[in-house]
């Protein structure tokens, strides 16, 4: 592959990530939605809990790792759990029951009134990420679906819908880590003012 290929390939990945990122302007009131419903959870002194797989998975630890250490500002710790974090739970309730229930027998226990839940799902249609949602609903939670692929079926039970508008996985992926750093980098400041 000669240079100039390389070098048209590249900016074919870049033109197509300025676009959907650009696109994030369409979504800026569920945005900030979500950012006036995690400030209030954390200042009534609830939690936080994320979730999601594979890539998203990590995206949930990221937050938690925001939220719990710090963004940009010194300040206390706020209260977040990434589902994800904890190999012996997933993988013995993906072995004793099934993964579909891997998120939402752990929502059955850690999840309360008042917390904030989010689900991250680049298809929208993660149907562990899906149930987990439905059970903290149920038990008084107020869910976010940070999705993409038009939000799939996910967009149908969330409170809000945080949806990427593309079916590029890694497009999206992109989009969602802005979308956090938004929501972590504004809450710090309106916990902190």
């Amino acid at each position: 592959m000669n240079k100039k290929i390389q070098l048209s390939e590249i900016d074919e990945i870049l033109n197509s990530s300025f676009k959907v990122i650009k696109d994030l302007e369409l979504i800026t009131t569920e945005i900030n939605q979500s950012i006036n419903v995690i400030t209030k959870c954390i200042k009534n002194k609830k939690k936080i809990i994320l979730f999601g797989n594979g890539g998203s998975a990590a995206d949930a630890q990221h937050i938690a790792a925001e939220l719990i250490g710090r963004f940009n500002l010194e300040r206390k710790s706020y209260p977040a759990i990434s589902l994800t974090s904890n190999s012996s739970v997933i993988t013995a309730i993906a072995n004793d029951y099934s993964f579909d229930i891997s998120f939402s027998r752990q929502c059955e226990c850690l999840v309360n009134s008042g917390d904030v839940v989010i689900g991250i799902s680049t298809s929208g249609n993660s149907k562990n990420v899906h149930d987990a949602l439905i059970v903290s609903k149920k038990k008084g939670a107020l869910t976010i679906g940070l999705l993409g692929n038009k939000g799939g079926i996910i967009k149908k039970i969330s409170d809000i819908s945080i949806i990427v508008n593309s079916n590029s996985t890694p497009r999206i992926q992109e989009a969602h880590r802005l979308i956090y750093h938004i929501i972590c980098d504004i809450v710090e400041k309106k916990l902190n003012q």
